[in-house]
């Protein structure tokens, strides 16, 4: 009978482990002539294309909407837009956003220093920024900028980020607090 019992329990957390795997974590539609996107233009289903989005559709415990903003953008003719009505602080695949490793565009490999600069705008939401240098099984992502502050009109955000030897870069975008976060022109510059 023992042996029975731990065969079950055995299935049964095999079987949660293979269906939480599964999860899909964020989505990505690609196109190679879109170049790395910055300025979220180039779009596909109604959203950039070349970014792994965090959406309603991969986010657990959350309400919001992501958008391609023709009315409000710095640069273009349009900005991404979060409109967030609840989410997990947890970030990562757990709140709405996105991160990049920048494979459409080849990756930005180290040893090396990069720029990172974009425009924000912000309404009421708490929202995080991270970047560093990854590679397989490691990772040194540093909090950039995290804040709940109010930014009615666009503002500019740069920062260098080192990326070690044999590690590339990567980026993560998380909303953690309900409101609503517009970013637009992201760019990448080796310094």
């Amino acid at each position: 009978m023992k042996t029975k019992s731990k065969i079950q329990l055995n299935c049964i957390i095999g079987l949660t482990i293979l269906l939480t795997a599964c999860n899909q974590m964020s989505e990505q539609i690609i196109d190679n002539n879109a170049g790395l996107n910055g300025g979220f233009e180039t779009s596909k289903n109604g959203l950039p294309v070349n970014w792994l989005l965090y959406t309603s559709n991969t986010v657990p415990k959350a309400d919001f909407e992501i958008s391609l903003d023709k009315e409000n953008f710095k640069e273009g003719k349009q900005s991404l837009r979060f409109d967030v009505n609840e989410c997990e602080d947890i970030g990562g695949w757990h709140s709405p956003g996105f991160t990049n490793e920048f494979f459409e565009v080849g990756k930005y490999n180290g040893h090396a220093r990069y720029k990172l600069s974009f425009w924000i705008k912000n309404d009421g939401s708490k929202y995080r920024i991270k970047a560093g240098g990854v590679a397989p099984m490691e990772g040194n992502l540093k909090i950039l900028i995290e804040s709940d502050q109010q930014i009615e009109d666009w503002r500019y955000q740069d920062y260098e980020i080192s990326v070690p030897k044999d590690w590339h870069l990567r980026m993560e975008l998380n909303i953690l607090e309900p409101g609503t976060f517009w970013i637009d022109d992201f760019q990448i510059v080796e310094i």
